[in-house]
């Protein structure tokens, strides 16, 4: 039941649902080899995180409204394609957020 729906699940659902593993295993690590580094990177990691399924969400939602735009009732119709456009760019600047704090951890992780 579970595997069926990560087989229908997109990349981006995937990844907004995984990403919490990135800071889980930096966590672990760092209470394995606690280092200045591995809590550095928990800060960005975490924010990623965050962005990552604050657009998740966002964009379930703009998959619901756009099913329901294209329903049958034309009033309806209407308001969701409206709303699911409307939509788009909180989803695309959540997940340039998402990017740049990933690339912001791998600049923590470089740092001497």
């Amino acid at each position: 039941m579970f595997g069926d729906t990560l087989a229908q699940a997109g990349i981006v659902a995937l990844v907004s649902m995984f990403m919490g593993l990135l800071p889980l295993g930096t966590g672990m690590a760092y209470a394995a080899w606690p280092s200045e580094q591995r809590l550095a990177l928990m800060r960005p990691l975490s924010l990623a995180t965050i962005f990552a399924a604050i657009g998740g969400t966002v964009v379930g939602a703009l998959n619901v409204l756009r099913g329901i735009g294209v329903s049958q009732s034309p009033e309806l119709r209407l308001a969701a394609i409206g709303m699911a456009e409307a939509l788009v760019p909180i989803f695309v600047g959540f997940g340039c957020l998402t990017v740049a704090w990933l690339c912001v951890a791998v600049g923590l992780w470089r740092r001497p």
